[in-house]
């Protein structure tokens, strides 16, 4: 019998707390994910957080919280998505391990973080992963939904993104506290049309998704 994972428990509290629903092996591979984080960034420096409970929390749980808020916009429709800086694959392993149906490109400028994601995607065995060296303003493919966590500015984020969104696409920016001066700072071009607040169980900190997408030509801008 295969003993069970020490942060099993704490991974089923905050998957129920955030709503979600997953499968068994999707909570495996889940782990499974965690644990191949730790091990390969202890080479690759992939993120400076080393305690696996807390990579559970900060990392893993912290992604987790954007796959509702997501499938309620997909409406669980094939649709494709671009992870900009990805790193070590976050948000974007766990949204490909969550959402099937959702093809994810996880692309970042450094080798080793892609080769990283290429990794994952044969050892979890999702098909619908895939990693992509290169830089985003260098992306050709075009996307339904282009997502980033704490990767710049929301000005920067979808100025270097904007080729590789779809006409009816969105930017969807994972963000820490409320980034007011940002939105502000944001071009007349650019529509923040949604911000969600996000509770991430065992994190005291603020979280939230700015929802963003290219404002249509005669539409006018808020004072």
């Amino acid at each position: 019998m295969t003993p069970r994972h020490p942060l099993r428990p704490r991974l089923d509290e905050g998957v129920a707390a955030l709503g979600l629903v997953l499968s068994e092996g999707q909570m495996r591979q889940l782990l499974a994910y965690l644990d191949l984080l730790g091990k390969w960034n202890k080479v690759y420096n992939l993120t400076a957080v080393r305690d696996p409970a807390e990579m559970l929390t900060h990392h893993v749980l912290d992604s987790l919280a954007v796959v509702a808020p997501l499938c309620r916009y997909t409406q669980g429709t094939a649709v494709k998505l671009l992870d900009v800086g990805a790193g070590g694959g976050l948000p974007g392993v766990v949204i490909a391990i969550c959402c099937p149906e959702i093809a994810v490109t996880c692309v970042d400028a450094v080798a080793k973080k892609v080769a990283f994601i290429q990794q994952i995607a044969a050892s979890l065995g999702l098909p619908n992963l895939r990693g992509l060296h290169a830089r985003v303003e260098s992306v050709a493919d075009r996307f339904d939904v282009v997502t980033s966590r704490a990767f710049a500015s929301l000005g920067d984020f979808t100025a270097w993104s904007a080729q590789a969104l779809a006409a009816d696409g969105v930017w969807l920016a994972m963000k820490g506290r409320h980034p007011q001066e940002e939105i502000a700072a944001l071009p007349p071009s650019i529509e923040m049309f949604h911000v969600e607040h996000l509770d991430v169980p065992g994190l005291d900190a603020e979280r939230c998704l700015i929802w963003m997408r290219p404002r249509l030509a005669n539409s006018v801008a808020p004072n």
